[in-house]
This record gives C-alpha cells, sequence and structure tokens, in this order.
C-alpha cells in the first residue's frame, strides 16, 4: 500500500512505455502546490478540494502538513518570499541601492503573483530565511548610520510601498478592463518617483544625525 503522503504521478512519453515517478508530500511542495491554485483562481476561488485535486491526493493530506488554511496560507507566503531570492541583493552596495533593488524586486515578484497578494501583504512572514535577511537589512542600514529604530521603519515603508502599489495597479487595471482601456503604460515611472521621494525623505535621517554629532 502506497503511503498517504505520497503522489502517484503518471507520465505518458513517445516513444517508450508510460513510466511513473513518486512525489513526497511535504510543506514546501504544498505550498507551491496551493500557490500556483491561487495564481489561477484567485482566493475566492481557492479551496482544500481543488487543492487536493492539484496534488493529486485526498483533500485531506494537506492537514497532515498544515493545522488549517490559515496556516497553509502563512506558508504560500513563504512560498513567495523565498522567490524573492534575497541572498541575491546587492548587499556590498550603498544602503539606497539595496533598498532601490528590495523595492524593485518585491514589486516583481508580487506581479507574477497578483491574485495571491492579499495573502502576502495579511501576513507576517515569519520564516527563518526572513528573519535571517530581515536582521541583515537592518544591520545593513545601522551601518549606514540609520539608528535600529529608523532601519526597522526604513525596511516596513519600503515593503508597505511595494503592496500598496500593486493592489493600486490590479484595482487600476481591472477599472481598465471593465472600461475596455489600455493599462497605462506609466506604471513603473509612478512606482519610481514614490520610491524615489521615500528614500530621499530617509536620507534626511543621516543628516540630521550628523549635525547632532
Amino acid at each position: 500500500m502506497q503511503s498517504e503522503n505520497v503522489v502517484e504521478v503518471v507520465r505518458a512519453r513517445r516513444p517508450g512505455p508510460i513510466s511513473t515517478t513518486r512525489t513526497t508530500l511535504n510543506r514546501d511542495h504544498i505550498a507551491a502546490v496551493a500557490l500556483a491554485l491561487i495564481d489561477r483562481t484567485g482566493v475566492d476561488g481557492f479551496s482544500m478540494r481543488k487543492l487536493g485535486a492539484a496534488l493529486g491526493a485526498d483533500p485531506m493530506a494537506a492537514y497532515r502538513h498544515f493545522a488549517d488554511q490559515r496556516e497553509l496560507f502563512d506558508g504560500v507566503a513563504e512560498a513567495m518570499f523565498a522567490e524573492l531570492d534575497m541572498e541575491s541583493l546587492p548587499w556590498q552596495e550603498p544602503w539606497p541601492e539595496l533598498m532601490r533593488a528590495y523595492a524593485h524586486r518585491l514589486r516583481s515578484t508580487l506581479r507574477r503573483h497578483p491574485n495571491a497578494v492579499p495573502v502576502f501583504a495579511t501576513r507576517p512572514v515569519r520564516s527563518e530565511l526572513a528573519i535571517e535577511t530581515g536582521g541583515w537589512m537592518v544591520e545593513h542600514l545601522q551601518g549606514a548610520g540609520f539608528s535600529a529604530r529608523v532601519a526597522q521603519q526604513l525596511t516596513r515603508c519600503v515593503r508597505e510601498y511595494a503592496l500598496g502599489h500593486i493592489l493600486g495597479h490590479a484595482i487600476a487595471a481591472v477599472a481598465a478592463q471593465r472600461a475596455e482601456e489600455p493599462e497605462s503604460a506609466t506604471d513603473a515611472e509612478h512606482f519610481e518617483v514614490g520610491l524615489d521621494a521615500m528614500l530621499d525623505g530617509f536620507s534626511r535621517h543621516l543628516d540630521l544625525g550628523r549635525r547632532h554629532t
């Protein structure tokens, strides 16, 4: 008897006989499939039954790895965070370039998963990777002269700005579809203007610190 945590996938190849592979169900795999399902159906169209079908498993199989749908969505948010590939950001560059790269990475990742943005936006990501790279960012900003409090505010503001921009973009896209109008070509420019203003504003904290030393 097959383990209930193993899914048998049949793939037909030509020429040659039918081959089978076995995919072990684990948290990362289930979260990745759930994210792909949300991409297709949206959060409102998501169900554990549909997830089970996508996994090729019993609808209850996911509950052996996640306590409930809320915890599963936490895993989906973690999967989206992993796509940011934070380790490849330009950590050796000055703080404005690092934060700019972080903002653009967030924007591009969220644009790949517009239906999953509400999942990412409504829960903190507490994976080991998120905690570790968050610490790196605060340390980098402190090394540039920011206080720990302002460094944390800056990273949070960049995240919230990117999320707000993507949510606004989604609303504008829906409105354009209903009006049968093309989407605005100035979306990237709009993002850049706001990001410049935010980073310039935070740079004043460094100037104030220098004046008081």
